[in-house]
């Protein structure tokens, strides 16, 4: 599909022979990315625990970066000085920005909705801000996101279908004003469906989001503490009623076998803080699931994180040894550990990548399950 964008496009190269995943390549300003593909979360235009030239090393073209969060602190006017994000942060592929619907819900104090946008009080300070649908955009152009996203509304869960459909019309009118407000051309758009744990309600936001228009649409209202089989149910309802040939964001969702699941879905992008948030638990992702070093029983165990893994934390570091770093509060710890679960991530996208390609993700989706033991 060729977008309206001057720089921006996304075709699809492969589909799977027995569910919907498709490869595909995005086309940004600042390079192409290979799809399915999943963005490491640098909030803070930082990849915690690790330097950009080790995202970029262990196998990711693309991150994504909080618009909230840098509106805040350091200030648009300080990114905007070092020439952009891209140069603000050091990384030189694409990145993509979400606008900070979710964190005006999850960390914004006393926080107050309307037709014209967002009042809350700033988890720094308690400063009282203000946050609209035009501002977003503002602020998203100015910070130099290769794909920006527009404002919304993220509801917690569970919450009544009345509420649900209040907040959709507002997410709609908000997708329209951001549509109209939005001007850099060589800056993607994209819009997100909302519409709660609802299939009728999913089915109405794809529609009018769709009709809106956008370069890329995302899936919003998940991961926030919904059953898996509702995630997954809903998912594919949405996809049915979004442009085939425009790229599909599933937001908030990192665990490999949930990742793995929606791209037989048919959705090609995803970001999740879960691969580097768990690495600060002390918890790394092993083949069918995942371990909690804190645990006393590797306190002795001699064993890599995981056999099957050849990243460098695995590469000449006991599970013991970790465990001493983590419970001794080390950097190192949290380091390797971060390394290691990103590497994990990226190993699966591109085993998805290949199975997709190769015609076969069914075989490779029945080994990922039959693994699990969480």
């Amino acid at each position: 599909m060729s977008s309206n964008r001057a720089e921006f496009a996304f075709r699809v190269t492969a589909r799977d022979q027995s569910t919907a995943a498709r490869c595909g390549v995005l086309t940004t300003r600042s390079g192409d990315v290979q799809t399915p593909l999943f963005m490491p979360v640098a909030t803070l235009a930082s990849v915690k625990a690790v330097r950009p030239e080790e995202v970029r090393r262990l196998g990711f073209e693309m991150v994504l970066a909080n618009a909230y969060h840098l509106w805040l602190r350091p200030g648009v006017e300080v990114v905007e000085g070092a020439g952009g994000l891209h140069r603000f942060m050091g990384w030189d592929g694409p990145v993509l920005t979400d606008s900070g619907g979710y964190q005006v819900m999850s960390l914004g104090g006393d926080v107050k909705i309307t037709r014209e946008g967002a009042s809350f009080r700033s988890h720094h300070d308690g400063e009282r801000v203000f946050l609209s649908p035009e501002l977003s955009m503002e602020i998203q152009e100015r910070l130099g996101a290769d794909i920006v996203m527009t404002l919304d509304e993220c509801l917690e869960y569970p919450v009544g279908r009345e509420r649900v459909g209040e907040s959709l019309e507002l997410c709609h009118d908000w997708a329209a004003r951001c549509r109209d407000a939005h001007r850099r051309a060589d800056q993607a758009l994209f819009g997100i469906v909302q519409g709660g744990m609802y299939g009728d309600l999913r089915e109405e936001s794809a529609r009018a989001i769709s009709r809106i228009g956008f370069d890329g649409y995302g899936l919003g209202g998940f991961s926030v503490g919904e059953p898996r089989e509702f995630t997954l149910e809903l998912v594919e309802l949405t996809l049915s009623f979004l442009p085939g040939g425009a790229p599909r964001y599933l937001m908030g969702v990192g665990d490999p076998v949930g990742v793995a699941e929606s791209v037989a879905l048919g959705v090609d992008m995803f970001d999740s803080a879960f691969p580097t948030r768990i690495a600060r638990n002390g918890t790394a992702i092993i083949t069918g699931g995942r371990i909690n070093l804190r645990n006393s029983r590797f306190s002795n165990d001699y064993a890599s994180l995981d056999d099957s893994c050849e990243c460098y934390a695995c590469s000449g570091f006991t599970r013991a040894y970790v465990r001493h770093l983590v419970m001794s509060r080390e950097i190192l710890g949290f380091h390797l550990l971060t390394i290691h679960n990103l590497h994990q991530l990226s190993r699966l996208m591109a085993e998805l990548r290949e199975a997709i390609a190769a015609g076969c993700l069914g075989d490779l989706l029945g080994r990922l399950r039959a693994n699990r033991c969480e």
